[in-house]
């Protein structure tokens, strides 16, 4: 048989196709009704070479094509070429499915709406779960580390090797890195918490007036316990990041972890603020302004609070939610600025006859309707107005809506990232 009279015989005639044993029966007619398809193609195949580049082998005296692929879920296939849908396939991984219909040529638009939502959530849950597994290898050395990662990285000794004192290390570093490692490591990192608690107590007692003292110039000094207990926590601090860096893996990946940038955050501002006191007692006449630097940097203590992170589950979800979630939460201030944008001007147009209104210019109607449409509710910018009360009430509304649309994505985000 000459291979050109494939593509000539009548639109009734049938090709007879083989999926791992299972054969099926097809008519041309269905086939062409899907060209671009895999069996589309096939009817244009002039050539035994042109027919084994779709299909794994091909009788011609029996006209039947051998495809070694799934025969279950070539099932979904001959669906899909009747009713012009392809279904989720129940218990098939979405990244098979997505490679079997593309095996078959089916493009992911094709998929029925039963099946259209199920399939993007699906697909994005896959999408997190490598972008986050790249992000933790390539971070394998920073505290970012997932559980597995840790105990991965308990029988890697590839990860050391070569490099000076290689076993301390190793065994140092995982003791940081996994509390639940030994004994050891869990006192480790209850040590680590309680200093930062103590630290976090000894920052809110120094800010109350009753814990303030005078010096011998009538300014206002801190208290030398409060200090003494600020110094012996930023001692352990150093000690602990100076140790954890010494034992890393790499150096360039301990540091620019955002766990450990975040550590180094709350150690800096105490040692620039020692130099700079230093300076100012030397009075030099360019530290003018040193007093505000001072209180710049020690306002930047409250950094050491971000610390629970490294020892908190939901703290890490927090941050790789925001992380994944710069659409949502770009989608969130593009639609509070619009409403806010769209009631200030209307407030402003049905309050500015008012003399007791306080609603007089667009930008005061701007932070009235920011604190309504978020449903903060101050109280120190009301309207006072029949139609500014009935745009009030709109702009609340609209508000809860515009909130509560994003707000949804983030929190489901946020519950899988936790269970994960």
């Amino acid at each position: 048989m000459v291979y050109g009279q494939i593509l000539h015989q009548p639109d009734d005639c049938f090709i007879n196709v083989n999926v791992g044993g299972f054969r099926q029966r097809m008519d041309h007619t269905v086939l062409r009704r899907f060209p671009q398809t895999r069996l589309g193609r096939l009817l244009c195949c002039s050539s035994k070479e042109a027919i084994l580049e779709l299909c794994d082998d091909f009788s011609p005296f029996d006209m039947e094509y051998y495809f070694d692929r799934s025969p279950s879920f070539f099932c979904y296939i001959l669906n899909f070429y009747l009713t012009g849908k392809i279904h989720l396939v129940d218990g098939l991984c979405v990244v098979s499915f997505v490679q079997e219909i593309e095996y078959w040529g089916i493009k992911e638009r094709h998929l029925d709406l039963c099946c259209s939502s199920r399939f993007l959530e699906l697909m994005e849950q896959t999408c997190w779960d490598r972008t986050s597994e790249d992000q933790q290898l390539q971070s394998s050395g920073s505290s970012a580390a997932s559980a597995e990662e840790l105990t991965a990285l308990e029988d890697n000794k590839e990860i050391f090797e070569g490099s000076w004192c290689a076993d301390v290390r190793r065994s140092v570093w995982i003791r940081f890195e996994n509390p639940g490692f030994s004994t050891s490591a869990k006192v480790m990192a209850v040590a680590s918490v309680s200093v930062v608690f103590v630290s976090i107590v000894a920052m809110c007692l120094n800010s109350m007036p009753d814990f303030h003292r005078v010096g011998s110039d009538e300014k206002h000094v801190e208290n030398p316990v409060l200090a003494w207990f600020e110094n012996l926590c930023i001692l352990f601090f150093s000690a602990e990041f100076t140790l954890r860096l010494a034992v890393a893996p790499s150096a360039k990946s301990f540091l620019l972890s955002p766990l450990n940038v975040i550590d180094l955050l709350t150690i800096l501002p105490f040692y620039v603020t020692l130099i700079c006191d230093k300076m100012s007692e030397d009075k030099n006449t360019e530290l003018e302004n040193v007093g505000k630097v001072m209180q710049i940097l020690r306002l930047m203590r409250v950094f050491r609070i971000l610390k629970l992170a490294r020892h908190s589950a939901g703290l890490r979800s927090l941050g790789a939610t925001l992380r994944h979630s710069s659409r949502e939460m770009g989608q969130l201030v593009l639609f509070l600025s619009l409403g806010v944008s769209l009631f200030s001007a209307l407030i402003y147009f049905a309050e500015q006859e008012s003399k007791v209104s306080e609603l007089q210019t667009i930008p005061i109607g701007w932070w009235w309707a920011t604190i309504s449409m978020t449903t903060v509710g101050y109280g120190d910018t009301v309207p006072v107005t029949s139609a500014g009360r009935l745009i009030g009430t709109l702009c609340i509304v609209c508000g809860l809506l515009i909130v509560a649309l994003p707000i949804t994505n983030i929190f489901n985000k946020f519950s899988k990232f936790h269970q994960r």
